[in-house]
């Protein structure tokens, strides 16, 4: 009497732990995806936890230099003009940095894909009028237009957030109209209007799912260039005022003492370059492992290393 054995049932990872082990297999990615964490852990509880400090005067220890492991760890990458902890001002800093970023990367994502949705699948009329917006807004320099508008309004998150917002929107805008009319050709979406689909279902149930991973490679991309040029308006001047703090500010009320306390300017600019080079690699790792042609490239890299 034969006996069948059962069939062996291998369940697929969990989405999660299959993107955390090939983000494992790219060190370099690894690397910067943990800095990035770092980043966001303390922007969330940076101000919650060390604002206080972060602004307390200490004219005692004005520009107090770094590596002195005799006091509190905050003072270990030195103290500013004011005797404040330069590692503490950091930490708080990036609330803002961040703030501003993730604010105007995710603003000009949401309205430029949505227009290029838009634009890329009604009428012709509708789409040149939306690309005609695009290169009006392309039109001016990135960094020019928004020097002239903060030059105009008050300073503030806000005002920031928008200015930058719409001197992005052109490269989604662009990008999610022309990966939506190459879309539409496709069969699923010929299928689903013979079938009766509206244009929403169509656009928002069947496009957007299938261009949402270039966009969010593109957003992560982007991030990089919106904290610098954030951090440049702060430099100018004409970004974030004191009391409130910016690495970009940070940097330039350090400048008028490179001579004499290079850290005062060193230490934020090193976490700006950081940063952007971290978005830089975790977005090329993005673009190969969110794209089921070349995720293989990442599957082969972990089999050899294993």
């Amino acid at each position: 009497m034969s006996t069948v054995e059962p069939d062996v049932i291998f369940d697929p990872p969990h989405p999660v732990v299959q993107i955390l082990r090939m983000l494992w297999r790219d060190k370099f990615a690894f690397g910067a995806a943990i800095f990035l964490v770092l980043v966001i852990f303390c922007a969330i509880f940076g101000p919650m936890l060390f604002e206080d400090i972060a602004t307390k005067q200490n004219l005692r220890g004005r520009n107090a230099p770094p590596f002195d492991f005799s006091r509190n760890w905050l003072y270990w990458l030195g103290a500013d003009a004011l005797g404040r902890p330069l590692l503490a001002r950091i930490m708080v800093a990036a609330q803002n940095t961040m703030l501003v970023a993730s604010g105007a990367v995710v603003t000009s994502m949401v309205i430029g894909t949505s227009l290029g949705l838009i634009a890329g699948y009604t009428s012709k009329l509708t789409s040149q009028v939306i690309m005609r917006l695009a290169d009006v807004i392309m039109s001016f320099p990135s960094l020019l237009l928004a020097v002239i508008v903060l030059y105009m309004l008050p300073p503030s998150v806000l005002n920031l957030v928008i200015v930058l917002a719409i001197t992005r929107l052109p490269i989604y805008l662009r990008t999610s109209r022309a990966e939506t009319l190459e879309i539409r050709e496709r069969m699923f979406v010929q299928a689903a209007t013979v079938m009766g689909a509206s244009s929403g279902r169509i656009v928002f149930r069947h496009i957007l799912p299938v261009i949402l991973p270039t966009m969010v490679t593109i957003a992560t991309l982007d991030f990089a260039l919106v904290v610098l040029v954030e951090s440049s308006l702060s430099f100018l001047g004409i970004g974030i005022q004191p009391p409130e703090i910016t690495w970009g500010l940070m940097v330039s009320q350090g400048r008028s003492y490179l001579t004499s306390a290079w850290w005062l300017s060193f230490w934020p600019g090193l976490v700006i370059i950081l940063t952007t080079l971290s978005l830089n690699l975790l977005s090329n790792w993005m673009r190969t492992a969110l794209d089921p042609v070349q995720r293989w490239r990442l599957e082969i890299a972990g089999k050899k290393n294993g």
